[in-house]
Parts: structure tokens; sequence; C-alpha cells
């Protein structure tokens, strides 16, 4: 099922709706903030490329929901898995670390730092190699992982 995708650059929202209808009820609309676009025009037609941005803070790299093509491109469903209930406990990576998170909800209090990192469930994450933190789960976590 295609989607189609509408900026409107006044209001700075994207309305998505379904290609095969035409049904005003199938539009749904959601704030440009945090999304890159590109406008390409082709015979007429507008295409819109949307691209979750990733940011940065205290060397964790956090990309929310993530496109499918991006975790089949990295091989995310063939990575080991991994998982814990709600604990707190500190972390040494002794390698850069990529995950992408099917459940849970996680704080990460790098050493160092007076402040947290948070993320959940969709989430595709990176810890630099030689962080050292402390994990505070909040909600049982189901991971895929990937050391370098």
């Amino acid at each position: 099922m295609a989607s189609l995708a509408v900026i409107n650059q006044a209001s700075g929202f994207v309305s998505r709706c379904n290609a095969q209808t035409k049904s005003s009820a199938s539009v749904v609309s959601v704030p440009l903030s945090g999304v890159n676009y590109k406008k390409q025009s082709r015979g007429g037609l507008l295409t819109i490329r949307a691209e979750t941005m990733a940011t940065e803070k205290m060397g964790i790299k956090i990309e929310k929901n993530p496109p499918e093509a991006k975790l089949t491109e990295l091989g995310v469903r063939s990575w080991p898995k991994w998982g814990c209930p709600p604990s707190k406990f500190p972390w040494t990576y002794d390698a850069k670390e990529t995950c992408y998170l099917l459940k849970g909800k996680v704080k990460v209090y790098p050493d160092g730092y007076n402040d947290f990192v948070e993320f959940g469930a969709g989430d595709l994450v990176e810890f630099p190699k030689g962080m050292k933190c402390t994990w505070d789960v909040s909600e049982a976590v189901d991971k895929h992982y990937n050391f370098e």
C-alpha cells in the first residue's frame, strides 16, 4: 500500500494519506520538526522523501523509528538478541555497540555527566567504544545488538 506525503510549508506540517483512497479520513498530519525531507518534481508529480534524524547526546547517538530499509541494510534482524528485566547496573563498552530496541525503556547515565539519555522501543542506538555508564531499565528490554 503506497502513501503520499504533502508538505504544507505555511503550517510546517506533513500530511500523509493512503494512495489507494481519496477519503479525507485517511489523511494524517505530523509536524515537520525533527524530519529532513527532499522534494523532487517528476512529470508534474511532487515526490517527497522523509528522512529520520539522529540525535547525539553525551556521545550516544539515537535514531527514533528508523525506516525498515535502514534496518534491513544494517542486517539488524540477523544480529543477536539480548534482554533484561527492570534493573539498574553499570556497563562499560569495550567496543562500539549499535542496538535496536524491540521493546523496553532505558535511561543511560554516562560517567562524568549529571544527566541521562533516554530511549525505548523502536530506537536505533549507538554507544561509543570506551563509554562507561549506568543503565537504568524501567521497562523490560528486548533488543538486537552488534559490536564492532
